[in-house]
């Protein structure tokens, strides 16, 4: 159907503030949750291609297993609390804790999900480094890591979002850190970026002719690396945003995961749903998904972005609020500008 930039939700907008504020320090978050069709410790599973959505506790034992109810997962993708405030705000979602507390958390999860991993499973971490607190908690992380005798590092990959914080005191932060790991020997695939080769070079000799890496590859776009520098930070003008969400990551990005590192049919779990990005990722590749979060209402949004996905194919809310149910309001309890 043809939209004009006044009918479409996700062209032409003008407005400056989605219709749902950050779920984890407002106070709306407590009107959501008669709507949530979860409580702690329930499990969705959907009828149509087995996907697994659950109010579990990633660092509580026995919750893992619980969502992965007998299945191994062939790839786990976890994007944690970073023991970092986002926009100096702490909530029990987004905490800030000592360094010891923070790493037994940490310790809890990693195990929790190892436990569920098939023999030949990729291990991806999304983490965090604050500069204020040396760094952490990235560095004692990756040491903790190095305790599990099983998990083999594959690579440190750094995705650069478009858009950056920081002072005129110091260089601008676009950086996100992904970790890498694997168990046993898993598939992988190469996979390449929408960034097309514009520089010969490189030459090689290869069937008794000299050519460059234009006429030699394999496709005519560059592969993206360790170094991801074609990932959009979502926000409100994208269509796959979802308001309210702090910690959203790009689809994009969980997408090359699956492709370079799972085969269709394959298990994939994500024991912090929080937008229920890896679940929309599954859906489009053909993965089973087994996703959880302690919130019921990102639960919530989790399944109900798959359903919006599913009846209308769209990837998520932009500025549009996932709870039509209520009237939203601004990070101020006022209406939306």
């Amino acid at each position: 159907m043809m939209t004009t930039p006044d009918s479409s939700p996700f062209h032409g907008c003008s407005r400056t503030r989605e219709l749902l504020p950050r779920l984890d320090t407002n106070p709306i978050r407590e009107r959501l949750l008669p709507y949530c069709r979860l409580t702690c410790g329930k499990v969705w599973e959907d009828p149509v291609r087995g996907h697994r959505v659950g109010v579990l506790d990633a660092a509580r034992a026995g919750d893992m297993e619980k969502l992965a109810a007998g299945a191994r997962i062939d790839c786990l993708i976890a994007d944690p609390p970073y023991n970092i405030p986002v926009g100096g705000k702490q909530s029990e979602a987004l905490f800030h804790t000592e360094s010891a507390s923070y790493l037994a958390f940490s310790e809890r999860w990693i195990e929790a999900g190892l436990a569920v991993l098939a023999a030949d499973a990729h291990f991806y971490l999304w983490l965090g480094a604050d500069v204020r607190d040396g760094f952490q908690p990235l560095p004692d992380v990756m040491l903790l890591l190095r305790r599990y005798p099983t998990l083999h590092p594959r690579n440190f990959i750094t995705v650069r979002n478009q858009r950056g914080y920081g002072t005129q005191a110091n260089w601008m932060w676009v950086r996100q850190e992904l970790l890498h790991y694997a168990v046993g020997n898993p598939v992988f695939h190469v996979v390449y970026t929408d960034i097309p080769k514009v520089l010969a070079g490189y030459y090689k000799v290869v069937g008794g002719a000299r050519k460059d890496n234009l006429a030699r590859g394999k496709s005519p776009y560059i592969r993206p690396g360790n170094v991801w520098i074609d990932i959009q930070q979502v926000f409100y003008r994208m269509e796959e945003n979802v308001p309210g969400c702090y910690a959203q990551k790009p689809l994009k990005a969980i997408e090359r995961i699956l492709l370079s590192s799972t085969d269709q049919g394959m298990n994939v779990a994500d024991p912090f749903a929080h937008s229920g990005t890896t679940l929309i990722a599954g859906e489009r590749l053909g993965r089973r998904v087994f996703t959880a979060d302690s919130d019921p209402v990102y639960a919530e949004i989790t399944i109900r972005r798959l359903e919006r996905f599913r009846a209308e194919g769209l990837t998520g809310w932009q500025w549009q609020s996932p709870f039509p149910e209520i009237d939203s309001a601004g990070p101020d309890g006022a209406p939306p500008r």
